[in-house]
């Protein structure tokens, strides 16, 4: 198989390709995850990496004399780079802390987002027009864009920023995450949602009060 991929200039270019992006995708991966902390996981990603380098980069390295050879291993790097970054977006490994300033002071805004399964810290600032709601927010980087979107469909004046936690410790935070609940709903349907919710807790709350009496 070796020496058909080597008598096939054609070939081995699409090999140089193919095996450079597998394998900076998991260099990629790898190098994030370390950044991140999360050592279990980036040991892994060196695991392929490293059996990737073994088994097809030796190949690689080794038929650069040619133009086309260079050329390839050269889009291989770039194109793994993004697909790398592509697949740790998709894995989205860890938690965002959202941070939100609402258009006006808003009492409701805070329960809300809550119920809808995110952890939430809020208080109330003053600016430069008056008194506003703040609000931190822990949630799984997978459901950053929900919550951006669910935010703006209940403030769409709100003004937003997020950052990665280093790292959480306590607290309600992790616990207070309630990933089913992220997971089933939209955000063009959250007040839909909200009222499901609501109505939930009344039944619920109506009856224990029921069994109270009895």
């Amino acid at each position: 198989m070796i020496t058909a991929i080597s008598t096939n200039p054609w070939l081995m270019v699409l090999v140089i390709f193919v095996i450079n992006i597998i394998y900076v995708s998991f260099l990629t991966m790898r190098t994030i995850a370390t950044l991140k902390g999360y050592r279990y996981t980036a040991a892994t990603f060196s695991i392929m990496e490293t059996f990737v380098y073994v088994i097809g980069l030796g190949l690689v390295l080794e038929n650069l004399d040619q133009f086309q050879n260079v050329v390839a291993y050269a889009l291989g790097f770039g194109a793994g780079i993004l697909v790398g970054l592509k697949i740790e977006e998709r894995l989205a490994l860890g938690y965002l802390v959202v941070n939100v300033i609402t258009a006006e002071k808003d009492r409701d805004l805070p329960t809300n987002i809550r119920d809808l399964g995110y952890g939430v810290t809020h208080g109330y600032q003053y600016g430069r027009d008056g008194e506003r709601t703040t609000m931190q927010i822990l949630t799984p980087r997978k459901y950053e864009r929900k919550l951006i979107a669910t935010i703006k469909e209940l403030d769409e004046k709100a003004f937003i920023i997020t950052h990665e936690p280093k790292n959480i410790n306590g607290g309600f935070w992790t616990k207070g995450v309630r990933r089913r609940r992220l997971k089933n709903y939209e955000p063009e349907n959250v007040e839909e949602v909200l009222e499901e919710i609501y109505g939930e807790k009344e039944r619920e709350d109506a009856g224990e009060a029921q069994e109270e009496k009895i």
